[in-house]
């Protein structure tokens, strides 16, 4: 007896016809008559996911990840129409040749049945290209439909802060609307976006999607014309990548059909001050490459939040502070914080209780001795190889000599690494300042570029904390190895 998969999608809960339920017993019955097992587990179901792309469907992956294991777990994939399987010829053709050439598993539809005939290729080819052709006509119609209404003023968005989504318009939710109001009331007694988010932060109130308030979302409020009684949209429904507060060319706007906000005044007022503040404060190119020696390292004393480099590109502030999100500034010089932590390198070298985590972050153990293990493995074999090699004349005794040298050095790396946990505490921090010690002098020279000094402090570094209380500045370091 023949095993089968199911596979069974649905774009939208308008399509009864072809339903999960409606699908599955169709198939079931199929599967029933012609004598096929159809286990539980393989009935695969993708729900209210757009067909035209493969990998927008998870449960389609997973069978198609499943076909590709030995043995093969079916013999067939049964689906209510091509349609259901693919709404792009490309990936038809793709997945369907690698399941029948590499998998010998078939795609059958139960409701479109083809014959052995070669023409049933021509039908099955005329099937898909129908099914394509109805899915970028319905996006079409679609696109047009939705730009339609937004001429009238209908809504084609979700409603934004301030808002609620009614039959056909936006509703006034009354809270919010106040909230939006002092957003306003204080972007134009002069207070900055991060200010203005800490505000809203520290007064416990949310985004519509339950985050933290940052610039970004400030801004969003005080660039949306929602808030006094108009619509927009780009031109083919896209908004743009890099056009972040709809403020490109392509940008239509109407008259909506819900109640303001903010006043025409209020509105215009802001806009103004805002290009004036861009104009006060032009975003700066970097003066540093934005490859520096602590990078990904350093993190935040008040919120632990990642320290990145700043606009100006001559130390590091808070990442969370930049947005709004942290209380604390966090800002030091490049000079200075690179100073402090090569200083403090040196003074851990002389430290005798030294806390030294082994395999903490980066190295969990069961994970390291397997891949040791491996690479270890793979390193025996290259030895085999080039002694193999010079046996059959390919290297000449100076180049097996060389090669067989490097190989060897490498294994006694791996095998000092696959021994290292059973070290007692005390030889482990010897090893580690030994490290350390090889380090520093690059780690100061002018001819190593940073990229490499930061992968050679990462190689046992797992964190900097760096704290400022007041005029005090401390750094923590965190070792591993």
């Amino acid at each position: 007896m023949a095993t089968a998969a199911a596979y069974i999608r649905v774009s939208t809960e308008d399509q009864i016809e072809f339903s999960p339920e409606s699908q599955i017993k169709k198939i079931k019955e199929y599967a029933q008559y012609h004598n096929i097992h159809l286990p539980e587990e393989y009935i695969f179901m993708d729900e209210g996911i757009s067909g035209r792309t493969a990998k927008k469907r998870p449960a389609f992956m997973k069978m198609i990840g499943l076909a590709k294991t030995k043995p093969k777990p079916f013999d067939v994939i049964l689906v209510w129409k091509f349609s259901r399987f693919a709404r792009n010829r490309q990936d038809s053709i793709l997945y369907k040749s690698m399941l029948r050439k590499e998998c010998e598993i078939d795609v059958v539809s139960i409701t479109e049945q083809l014959s052995d005939d070669p023409t049933a290729i021509l039908i099955e080819a005329l099937l898909e290209a129908m099914d394509e052709y109805y899915s970028i006509n319905l996006a079409e119609e679609v696109k047009r439909g939705m730009a339609e209404k937004f001429s009238r003023g209908g809504v084609v968005s979700a409603p934004p802060f301030g808002y609620t989504m009614g039959e056909s318009r936006f509703e006034v939710e009354p809270d919010k609307a106040k909230i939006v109001q002092m957003i306003f009331d204080e972007f134009l007694a002069g207070t900055g976006y991060r200010k203005i988010a800490q505000k809203l932060n520290n007064l416990n109130i949310r985004t519509n999607r339950g985050s933290l308030w940052k610039n970004a979302n400030v801004e969003y409020v005080i660039t949306n014309p929602v808030y006094i009684g108009k619509l927009r949209r780009h031109k083919d429904g896209k908004p743009k990548k890099y056009d972040r507060y709809h403020q490109g060319d392509d940008v239509e706007f109407v008259n909506g059909k819900h109640e303001a906000i903010i006043s025409e005044e209020q509105f215009q007022e802001a806009q103004k001050l805002r290009l004036k503040m861009k104009e006060m404060h032009p975003i700066r190119d970097r003066t540093t490459s934005s490859d520096y020696m602590l990078k990904g390292l350093v993190r935040c004393g008040n919120c632990e939040g990642l320290m990145v480099q700043s606009a100006k590109g001559k130390g590091m502030q808070c990442y969370h502070y930049t947005h709004a999100m942290c209380e604390v500034s966090h800002y030091i010089s490049f000079s200075v914080i690179n100073d402090a932590v090569l200083k403090k390198l040196e003074e851990d070298l002389w430290d005798v209780d030294l806390e030294i985590s082994v395999d903490l972050d980066k190295n969990k153990k069961g994970e390291t001795d397997h891949v040791s293990s491996m690479l270890l493995k793979m390193e025996y074999k290259k030895l085999e190889r080039v002694k193999a090699a010079y046996e059959a004349g390919v290297d000449t005794l100076e180049e097996y000599r060389e090669k067989k040298q490097l190989i060897q050095t490498r294994i006694k790396e791996l095998e000092a690494d696959l021994q290292i946990e059973e070290m007692p505490r005390e030889e482990v921090a010897k090893v580690f300042k030994s490290r350390v010690r090889s380090a520093l002098p690059k780690l100061y020279s002018e001819d190593v570029s940073e990229i490499d000094k930061n992968e050679l402090l990462k190689s046992f570094i797992s964190k900097i904390i760096f704290d400022r209380k007041g005029t005090e500045k401390t750094i923590q370091i965190f070792y591993y190895i």
